[in-house]
This record gives C-alpha cells, structure tokens and sequence, in this order.
C-alpha cells in the first residue's frame, strides 16, 4: 500500500500538467483516485446527519459611522472588486516585465501594494475567510458560517450593501445583502458570449445604482478573473495582446510559455475592468467614492512543473498565495479621511494579507465597532478620521 502510494505520488508530480485541468474540471476525479476517500466520506456523511444548526451570531452590532462621516452630507460610495485567481507576480504594477496593466500602471492616484498573501489557495476559502473577522489562523468553514462577516457589519452602520457576481456565487457570504448574478449568458448581451460572461458586464448598470444611491453605498463586485484552464474564454478577443496563446484545457498539448501568454491577457482585460469602474467614479462629481480591489488567490503557471491552484496551503507554493491589492480614493473621499498620502506611499511594499482586508475596509469607510482592530488596519496612523 504504501509503495502505490509512493509511486502515486511521483507518477502525480510528473503528470501535473497533463493532469492538473482534469483535476480542475472533473473534480470528483480527486476523490476517486484517493484510497481514503470511504473513510472521509464517511465521517462527512456522519458530520453533515448530526450537525446541529446554530444561530448566526451577530458581531459588530455597535457598529456606527465615526465623526469623519460628519465632515460632509455628500454621499459615499465604495467599490470592492473581489478578482479570481490573479497572481501578483503577473501585475506590470509589481515589475513583472510584460505590460499587463497599461491603464493602472498610467494612473497616479492609486495605492498599489505588492506584499500581500492570501488566506487560502481556493475560492472556497479565501472569500468566506477574507470577508470574516477571524483571520487566516483562526479560520474554519465551520466558525466562518457561524458568524456574521464584514457586510453585515457594514449594513450595521448605516451602510446599503449590495454583492454583484460574474463566478459561482459568494460562498455565503453575501446571504444578508442584496445579490445580483451576472453570470448567466443573455442573448444578445454584448459582454456574454455562449458560455458566459466577461467581467465588463459588472460594469453595466453601475452607474445608475451609483447615482441612484439614497444612502451610502458599498457595493462588492465578484469577477471571473483569470480562472483556469481554460484562460482564453476570460477576455475578448481584442484583449487578446501577448501569444500565441494556448486555447484548449489539456495543458499538455500547449506550451508553458502559451499558458502563461494567455494567463496574461486575462490580467490585461482586468486592468481594463478596474480602470474603467475607477474612471466611473471619478465622474459622479457629486459622490465621495473609493474603490479596493484584491484577488481571492494565486495560481501556479509552470512553477516547479506546477499549474493552476488548491494546493493545501501548509505546502503551497508562493505563486498561489501572492495576490495583487490596490486602493483608490476620490479627492473627496481623501479630504473626508484627511489621509496623507506620503503616509500610504511608505507602506506600499510591507507584508500584508487577507487579514487586513477586514479592518482596513472597516477604517477606510470611517466605522467604529468593537470588531476592529486598529493594527490591522492599513490606513491607521495616515488618516485623522475620529
């Protein structure tokens, strides 16, 4: 037993990139190839009979807007774009030496932070865990769904939330706000092809939610990112700059040099999405606006014979855990926090993660709870927001 597993193992780590897209797509196939998989399947069984279901505890009921939101009657409104599977080290913005962000690269209002580690290497994870108080170490399935997270607290301060996705929904996350999916081809619909969406359709109809805002508003946009393997589907066609480009889920028929090519577009068309949502914002002159935008997890393009993601995080590699991070902030939304910006600037390469995300959206938005904590957040000690 022990040598079939051995020689399981090896004949896995070889094959990754042959294998890996089935794994992807197929996922049951994980399962079957597992000798304990009876025995986890049972104990899941056992667990999911007995489980007993628990009231949702409420956290950060105190949660109110700080004396910073006493500054100005003008209304607020906060993007949070959630990217899927986005690698830091393919981001221009971080000195990867293609040019896949020519439009963020261009702008000299946003934050870039280059240091950031997510808390899980899936989807699955990382949104529950990000959107949640606990942290990476103290996270599980089991406390996350057991406790409200970041957008009820936010709707406990007054805030309208609203969750719009283009990928396979908020894993919970979402339950207590209003939700939209946009996922679903529509005939006709310029941004959907047969298959699916791209991630402009986000953008369609934003800006009337934005103008439209009876108060302020926090709205959270979930993209289909650069999802793997099949990279080329992500992006139209005239996004479609670095090739050739490997257009088939067999990774083994393409070139790693192929994947990447087109794991690349993917990160072009969405420096095109978070430009043009920036670019909306700025327009409503009338609305103190800002945006923050972080990827959920990395993914692995070749890397140690390595593709895609969901490696268990103790033995992942950094490719699946460094994920690009950025914030804009109107003139407006500055002058309300009274942030110093050269306070920021400094902080642009120190070692972040989800962790901070909680915190750091709770004091960019001004918000005092019981909840936050202070040395989490990234904008404490540059801003004199009360």
């Amino acid at each position: 037993m022990a040598m079939t597993v051995i020689f399981f193992t090896i004949y896995v780590f070889v094959s990754y990139k042959s294998i890996a897209p089935a794994f992807r797509q197929h996922r049951e196939m994980r399962y079957l190839l597992t000798p304990t998989n009876y025995i986890q399947a049972l104990n899941g069984y056992r667990k999911l009979k007995y489980r007993k279901v628990e009231p949702v505890a409420k956290i950060g009921l105190d949660a109110k807007k700080s004396k910073t939101w006493k500054r100005s009657d003008r209304k607020t409104v906060t993007l949070i774009i959630v990217g899927e599977t986005a690698r830091a080290a393919n981001f221009s913005l971080n000195g990867y030496p293609r040019l896949t962000n020519p439009q963020l690269g261009a702008r000299k209002d946003i934050f870039n932070f280059s240091n950031v580690q997510s808390c899980g290497t899936a989807t699955a994870v990382s949104i529950p865990c990000v959107f949640s108080s606990l942290g990476r170490e103290n996270y599980s399935d089991t406390k996350a769904s057991s406790q409200q997270g970041l957008l009820s607290v936010l709707q406990h301060a007054g805030f309208d939330v609203r969750w719009r996705d283009n990928n396979s929904g908020c894993k919970g996350v979402c339950k207590e706000v209003a939700f939209e999916d946009l996922s679903k081809p529509v005939l006709g619909e310029p941004d959907c092809n047969e298959e699916e969406c791209y991630d402009e359709r986000l953008l369609r109809g934003l800006k009337d939610l934005v103008r439209g805002a009876k108060n302020d508003l926090v709205i959270v946009l979930h993209q289909k990112g650069s999802h793997g393997p099949a990279y080329w589907k992500r992006y139209p066609r005239n996004f479609s700059r670095f090739g050739p480009v490997c257009s088939t889920t067999k990774f083994s028929d393409c070139t790693t040099e192929s994947i990447v090519a087109a794991y690349d577009n993917t990160i072009l068309y969405t420096d095109n999405v978070i430009n043009q949502a920036i670019d909306m914002l700025m327009n409503q002159k009338e609305i103190d606006s800002s945006l923050i935008y972080f990827a959920d997890h990395g993914e692995s393009l070749g890397e140690k014979n390595m593709f895609l993601h969901g490696t268990p995080f103790v033995i992942s590699p950094i490719e699946q855990r460094h994920v690009p991070m950025l914030m804009w902030m109107s003139d407006g939304f500055q002058d309300r926090l009274r942030l110093r910006r050269s306070c920021l600037d400094a902080r642009r390469a120190l070692p972040y993660s989800h962790d901070n995300v909680f915190h750091s959206i709770l004091g960019l938005l001004g918000i005092s709870t019981s909840v936050y904590r202070p040395e989490l957040d990234i904008l404490n000690g540059c801003t004199n927001a009360e």
